[in-house]
């Protein structure tokens, strides 16, 4: 029995065209956020316990309260995904377009080139009208490690700011992100 042959050959590329892509509606967390559990990344973890509160605002700054926020982080020591402390984190924002992270001030990491970074936490943030996840940091206001930082040193003085975390008011051990995805404050994304 002969197969038929196929319309167009598998390496002749020049007719495709791309399909049109689709921006993530916003329902698409309901299913991966239902686990609380992974806002905790402190439990067995040794380090300086805190908070990380993100909040995520659209360009008008309007709070988004449907998208969602994964974090990687290095452990007290500066090392990633060591057995005791996985550094992975993941929830949904809440009607306020935040949520809180129970986590342990990371530690100096190497970068690929062996230099220290400044304590940082890596920031994936999924929401709705993105095609794709945008990717950043959050740094420590006033770590004196911030100057010598080499990732840091890429973003332009005058908007390093949108990376800096604040001791949240009247919250010991709080510290408060927001993250704009457009507008006069927006926050740096990176390219990876």
């Amino acid at each position: 029995m002969s197969q038929s042959p196929l319309p167009h050959s598998l390496d002749d590329r020049a007719d495709r065209i791309a399909t049109p892509s689709q921006t993530v509606g916003p329902f698409f967390h309901f299913g991966i956020t239902t686990d609380q559990g992974l806002g905790s990344l402190a439990a067995a973890a040794v380090g300086e316990r805190l908070h990380l509160r993100i909040r995520v605002f659209d360009g008008a700054g309007t709070p988004l309260p449907d998208s969602m926020i994964e974090i990687y982080q290095a452990n007290a020591a500066g090392e990633y995904g060591t057995e005791s402390f996985s550094g992975f984190g993941r929830l949904a924002t809440d009607a306020d377009g935040a949520c809180l992270f129970e986590t342990i001030r990371p530690g100096r990491a190497a970068g690929a080139d062996g230099r220290r970074q400044a304590a940082h936490v890596n920031v994936c943030l999924f929401a709705r009208g993105l095609l794709r996840q945008l990717c950043t940091r959050v740094y420590f206001a006033g770590d004196p490690d911030l100057e010598t930082d080499p990732v840091l040193a890429l973003v332009p003085a005058d908007r390093r700011s949108t990376l800096l975390a604040t001791p949240a008011e009247g919250a010991s051990g709080t510290w408060e992100w927001h993250l704009h995805l457009q507008g006069p404050a927006e926050t740096v994304f990176f390219d990876l």
